[in-house]
């Protein structure tokens, strides 16, 4: 059976859409088609190098014995010396571990929030949010969404209110190409969240009211098809059973 995880809230934000039955396609078709690896790796990564001062070429060496795929490997490598040389150029004087929250969208629905880390460059407060994603980071309306929900978050926490929120994409950036030439590699860029646009309290309440229903209507899909695959499945062993019996009759023998 496939099951539809409860979103993040960056997930929430990148697989909005402006419709109930759009936000219900999207999920409905990633609980049946589940990207084939996830970050994880990554945020893991970064708390080692910087809460647990990991050395650099282990957590490196570590990656290449644990992840089996090339490519997935690959992918993951390319972004950690990008994680290194922002670091090692900001200096962080101390780096504190952030438990998870919940952001409630109504009718008991609440998507995790974790938060990776917070820490202090000279006696400023940073809280640094991760985009791993290779392409599509969010943008324009998912973006809003997405800082205006962690400015909430933000501020029900005394200890990260203060803090100056950034974005680090470490996505590729878009620029065309022409035949023959080097495809571009991945690319940080900070982004100031005080730059992106906020959507207002209305449309906030009335996007995650539509994702709110669109949810709820791919949890009511997979569970019907699931209902579905079941009976079938019962009815195919009930006639197989049943000819089994007939077959096993010896009144039936000719």
């Amino acid at each position: 059976m496939s099951k539809l995880k409860v979103p993040s809230v960056q997930h929430l934000a990148r697989n909005w859409r402006s419709t109930p039955e759009r936000i219900c396609r999207k999920l409905v078709s990633l609980a049946e088609s589940p990207p084939s690896f996830n970050y994880n790796p990554l945020f893991g990564a970064v708390r080692d190098m910087l809460v647990f001062n990991q050395p650099y070429d282990e957590i490196v060496e570590g990656m290449r014995r644990h992840i089996k795929r090339s490519d997935v490997r690959d992918n993951l490598l390319s972004v950690l010396p990008l994680i290194r040389d922002h670091f090692t150029s900001v200096a962080p004087d101390f780096v504190q571990s952030i438990d998870r929250r919940y952001y409630s969208i109504g009718r008991g629905l609440r998507v995790p929030f974790d938060p990776p880390m917070l820490y202090g460059v000279g006696g400023k407060l940073i809280f640094p949010w991760f985009s791993f994603w290779r392409s599509n980071p969010l943008a324009d309306v998912r973006l809003s969404l997405f800082a205006s929900l962690v400015d909430e978050l933000l501020a029900d926490d005394p200890d990260l209110a203060a803090a100056d929120f950034q974005i680090l994409d470490f996505s590729v950036p878009k620029l065309k190409t022409k035949p023959g030439e080097e495809k571009p590699s991945r690319q940080l860029r900070v982004v100031d969240a005080r730059d992106i646009p906020r959507v207002s309290d209305e449309t906030k309440l009335e996007m995650l009211t539509i994702f709110a229903e669109g949810y709820r209507m791919a949890v009511a899909e997979l569970s019907a098809t699931a209902k579905a695959k079941s009976s079938d499945e019962q009815t195919r062993e009930r006639d197989v059973k049943q000819a089994d019996l007939f077959d096993d009759d010896p009144q039936a023998a000719p």
